[in-house]
């Protein structure tokens, strides 16, 4: 009896088969935007910092109220930032964490007796205000530089990159010393629109080298040939397949112009007085760091969550819109795909051999299997006589 076992196959194929699977029961009847969201918000970073810096916005425009060209609204905070109260605890926080207090001043006071709750408040909505219209500014300047450039290329690409280069070499840090002094006096939105043309150069050059790939695509080319326009291709066929590059970078520019704005105003090019931002309220108070050290671990918490949070929900929207980035399943996952999928049973082969063929040579039975003939050729070697050759196998 003939026994043969056919062997399931190997770990790593059933592995990427079930993995394979697992991917498209988790996408199957999903549009791109649902299957962007649904990564983004599985990426465990991205959303407590998502959460994180909702708390940071709402807190500081709820807490101390707005105050934005003329139109004032109060907040639920007992205190303006501009408020001079007199001394409690002679200016120590009165925040408590073991018994849980919040107190009078939470934060603390400063030398005058501001509290400096409602003084980080006001910073944090300034310099929010900033890295918003910052960001805003230099990714709508870097994605068209970029799109016509990557797009038209030839001189209008020359032009744009020669021009992109120059900017690129003036250090970002002095043009905003310069321009920061000038402006700085005009509040925080002029001075995140300044800050926002002079930091959209890495944004023009990713934007180019995406289009200068997805010109050559199909997509591109049908568009060309039904006669639509080259402002219709570029902002209603290349660039939203280039929104993953620019959401991801937009947020780094905008933690980068937290960090600048911070840095500006600790110079004393930044916002001026009367107003504030987290970065004036270091500059202003750093001859106290030995006596006062809380008046500096408030404004920089807040600038490091500020930056962290951003950074970390660019992580995220760069993981989601990338399609190589994929989740892992878990080995139960796995397991079930593959039961699902019917794994490979083992085949046993239990069929009765045939009786082997014979061949009668020279009146002498030759028993010959599938591969090979077994014989004993009986006649005499004869050399020279061709009817007694010896029988060939392969013939």
């Amino acid at each position: 009896m003939n026994t043969t076992v056919t062997q399931e196959p190997g770990t790593g194929e059933d592995s990427a088969r079930a993995e394979i699977s697992i991917e498209q029961k988790e996408t199957e009847g999903l549009s791109q935007g649902q299957i962007v969201r649904r990564r983004f918000f599985r990426h465990r970073g991205a959303l407590i910092a998502m959460i994180v810096l909702a708390f940071i916005v709402i807190l500081a425009f709820t807490s101390v109220g707005i105050n934005l060209w003329g139109l004032r609204i109060t907040g639920w905070w007992p205190y303006s930032w501009d408020q001079i109260a007199p001394k409690v605890n002679n200016g120590v926080p009165t925040l408590s964490l073991v018994p849980f207090q919040i107190g009078e001043h939470p934060f603390g006071q400063d030398e005058v007796g501001r509290d400096i709750f409602a003084v980080v408040m006001r910073g944090a909505q300034q310099s929010l205000m900033v890295m918003v219209i910052a960001g805003v500014v230099a990714t709508t300047i870097g994605v068209v530089i970029g799109a016509f450039a990557g797009y038209y290329r030839s001189r209008t690409d020359s032009i744009l990159m020669r021009f992109t280069d120059i900017v690129i070499t003036i250090p970002l840090i002095v043009i905003g010393a310069v321009l920061g002094n000038a402006f700085g006096s005009l509040g925080a939105a002029v001075l995140g629109v300044v800050i926002g043309l002079f930091a959209w150069t890495t944004m023009a050059r990713l934007v180019r080298g995406e289009f200068l790939t997805l010109r050559e695509r199909e997509f591109v080319d049908a568009a060309r040939v039904s006669g639509a326009r080259d402002r219709r291709i570029i902002f209603r066929h290349i660039l939203p397949n280039s929104i993953g590059v620019i959401v991801v970078n937009a947020t780094l520019l905008m933690a980068g112009a937290i960090l600048l704005e911070s840095a500006l105003s600790y110079l004393g090019f930044g916002v001026q007085s009367p107003d504030t931002s987290l970065g004036k309220i270091v500059s202003d108070n750093q001859a106290a760091f030995s006596t006062r050290p809380w008046l500096f671990w408030w404004p920089g918490l807040f600038i490091i969550a500020i930056a962290l949070c951003v950074n970390f929900i660019g992580d995220g929207l760069r993981d989601a819109f990338d399609p190589r980035q994929k989740k892992k399943p878990s080995e139960r996952a796995m397991a079930r795909s593959g039961r699902a999928g019917g794994p490979v049973a083992p085949i046993l082969d239990t069929t009765e051999p045939k009786e082997r063929a014979t061949v009668t040579v020279a009146g002498e039975a030759v028993y010959a299997s599938e591969d090979v003939v077994n014989y004993h050729d009986p006649r005499p070697d004869r050399p020279g006589d061709p009817t007694n050759e010896p029988l060939n196998p392969e013939r």
